[in-house]
């Protein structure tokens, strides 16, 4: 799975979920909880189908034929290795699959339930199987293998086909513990716990998970980036975005079947009560007014629900203080608002031999953006730099209306970018405030897990001639996603007992650059490729199901800045020159190789314990000379194994390295911005502007 489906969309949050190794012992008499739609999740579907089909950018019927690509999604979101299903499994439901559309409209989901509940069953079953598995001898001398990668393949015919496959899962487990060092009877402990902590959220599933899944079955049928948010992940979104949240700002972590804090946000509630230790266990929540409830064996999620709350509400939570002859004790907690300042934009300068350069780090384009960049700028400004970078690797996007004013410190007016709704409309934005923040030479870095509002900012710089662009072709996100709750303003008037109803996240335009090309699938191509060896991975929009095409429209009415092209070749001479000595560029293109090498058989993994020493000692081999490379080089003393490497010790970034002498060689040839007056709402530079083709 690629990296950004896994990061837009994976956000790590204050009072995020760690499922950590656990021990939960199944009972013999627990049943599987039979799944059932909820009353409220009928108006909830209702709602959301009406917005997919009505508002979406893809047109698109709910029939019999949709119905069908729906039902194998929700088979393949259920079980997207096909180690649960069978393939009569499957088949029981296939003659339902056309009804799926009707059912959505009515809102009457019941086969969705029926395939969950037969889903919860399968892997209550697999886990059963796994245990079992675990207590057989352990025989590591074998030459099998295993081959994780199984989309493509059929479903398994037989239960029987199924257990050859578990067979050697679980002997990938028991290996991974083996070369880590563990004994056969600690394998056997800590899988046991493992299992058993599977086995246990089995037991704890709700009708909201069986609900979330197939809603965004539909949901990723229609596009990638379409998506029903339940009302904890509009939550997280909504935090996400403005790298906030109210709580009380601690970190925790599920052991056996306690919380556990394991850190706290400096400055937050936790943190500034004095009355938390990391190590503690929550074995109660209660509100400020109503009785505390026990949590101990709780969903960690559903724990952190009850903890969040709005800013200046009290909790209560009953705290058993780490170390074994504490007594419980029972805190309030005044809720207040927690900041994400890790994920803010960062400037930092560096003072290279050949002059000083700033780079501002942007991890996202969340909202208040522009302001903390501007801010940085001011910074900058006082600094004499010789330039600046702008740092835009593995983000991933975000808000449209944050590129585009972010763009306008870089510009003085203009045309930034251009969308298209599913009538066809299109609508130019433009920065309308007058002025640059910034005047000076610019690099931006990308790569290719740079994505929507990155490349929208990036291809506007390029187009403009304003910066050079250098690192790998971006993602190629080029749609816009509108989020809006799904509930109404007249609900809480005509139904205040509803509970609430999350969102719907879903495409309504298509963005284009200002020369009129989508970068929908092509990304943004570098003026300055970084690497000699590109990837040969399957990351990209373009390898995305259902993924929007590719097209263009007309160009809109800007004027370039600067003609960058004709100083491309002597720049990237410069480059190649340099990185064909930079040992760091040497082995990440020997690292490239060895990937793409393996491309086709990277899933499969041998289950031999001496082939998979010889490897892992070959690989730690290889690190080992290269960090003594490196230290060698740093001045330092070199060390015998990886694990005495000083903690503090921080790794090169060759790629932002080598951006900072790119843009020392770019520097001196761009020219200088005369101020903020302006030539048909662009800026004015030293030499003549020119029209864009």
């Amino acid at each position: 799975m690629n990296k950004l489906l896994k990061g837009i969309i994976t956000f790590s949050l204050v009072l995020c979920i760690f499922y950590q190794n656990a021990q939960a012992k199944t009972q013999d008499k627990e049943q599987i909880p039979l799944l059932k739609q909820d009353e409220i999740h009928q108006v909830v579907a209702r709602r959301v189908t009406n917005f997919f089909t009505q508002s979406h950018y893809r047109n698109f019927a709910l029939d019999g034929a949709f119905s069908s690509k729906i039902f194998d999604r929700y088979f393949k979101l259920l079980d997207s290795n096909k180690s649960l299903f069978i393939q009569s499994d499957v088949d029981s439901f296939r003659n339902r699959q056309e009804s799926l559309g009707q059912e959505l409209i009515d809102g009457n989901l019941k086969t969705a339930y029926d395939i969950y509940n037969l889903f919860l069953q399968k892997r209550y079953n697999r886990y059963q199987y796994a245990l079992e598995v675990l207590q057989k001898p352990m025989d590591f001398s074998t030459n099998d293998e295993v081959d994780f990668n199984r989309e493509e393949i059929a479903w398994p015919t037989s239960e029987t086909e199924l257990n050859v496959y578990w067979d050697k899962r679980v002997k990938y487990d028991e290996l991974n513990l083996s070369l880590s060092g563990k004994n056969e009877k600690e394998i056997r402990e800590i899988l046991t716990k493992r299992y058993n902590r599977v086995l246990k959220t089995v037991m704890q599933s709700n009708n909201e998970d069986a609900f979330q899944v197939f809603m965004n079955a539909f949901a990723r049928e229609i596009d990638p980036h379409t998506s029903y948010l339940a009302p904890r992940k509009k939550r997280d979104f909504d935090s996400e975005m403005s790298l906030s949240f109210e709580g009380i700002g601690a970190t925790l972590s599920q052991q056996d079947d306690y919380t556990v804090i394991m850190s706290f946000v400096t400055g937050g509630p936790a943190e500034k009560s004095k009355q938390l230790s990391v190590g503690d266990k929550i074995i109660g929540v209660g509100q400020s007014n109503s009785a505390i409830e026990d949590v101990i064996g709780w969903r960690l999620d559903d724990i952190v629900d009850k903890i969040r709350g709005p800013k200046g509400t009290v909790v209560k939570l009953e705290i058993l203080p780490a170390g074994n002859n504490s007594k419980a004790k029972v805190i309030e907690l005044t809720r207040d608002k927690i900041h994400f300042e890790d994920r803010e934009a960062k400037l930092k300068i560096i003072d290279n031999e050949r002059g000083k350069v700033g780079v501002i780090e942007i991890p996202s384009f969340y909202m208040g953006l522009t302001e903390k960049v501007d801010s940085l700028l001011s910074k900058a400004n006082k600094e004499n730099l010789q330039g600046l970078v702008i740092d835009l690797r593995d983000n991933g996007g975000g808000s449209l209306a944050e590129v585009i004013s972010l763009t306008g410190l870089f510009i003085d007016s203009g045309p930034v970018v251009q969308v298209r709704d599913n009538l066809q409309k299109v609508i130019t934005y433009d920065d309308k405030n007058k002025g640059i923040e910034y005047t000076g030479p610019l690099v931006v870095m990308v790569n290719r897990y740079s994505a929507s509002a990155s490349e929208i900012f990036s291809a506007a710089m390029q187009d403009y001639g304003r910066a050079l662009i250098v690192g790998e072709t971006t993602y190629g996100k080029g749609t816009v996603q509108t989020s809006r709750n799904i509930s109404y303003p007249v609900d809480a008037r005509l139904h205040p007992n509803w509970p609430e109803f999350g969102g719907a996240q879903y495409t309504i335009q298509k963005f284009y650059r200002i020369n009129g090309g989508s970068t929908q699938l092509k990304g943004v191509e570098p003026d300055i490729e970084m690497n000699n060896v590109k990837y040969v991975d399957e990351t990209g929009e373009r390898f995305l199901d259902n993924a929007l095409p590719w097209d263009k429209i007309a160009s809109a009415d800007y004027l370039t800045l600067f003609n960058i092209k004709p100083l491309l070749p002597d720049l990237e001479s410069q480059h190649l020159a340099r990185i064909s000595k930079n040992t760091e560029f040497i082995y990440i293109d020997e690292d490239i190789k060895t990937f793409n090498d393996k491309k086709d058989h990277q899933y499969v993994v041998s289950l031999n314990k001496q082939k998979r020493e010889a490897e892992q000692k070959t690989n730690d081999e290889r690190s080992l000379k290269r960090m003594n490379e490196r230290l060698n080089k740093a001045g330092l003393p070199s060390i015998t194994k990886l694990d005495d490497l000083p903690k503090d010790y921080k790794q090169p970034d060759a790629y932002l390295d080598e951006s900072i002498e790119i843009l020392l060689d770019f520097a001196p040839k761009y020219p200088k911005i005369r101020g903020s007056n302006s030539i048909n709402g662009v800026i004015s530079l030293d030499l003549p502007i020119e029209k864009a083709n």
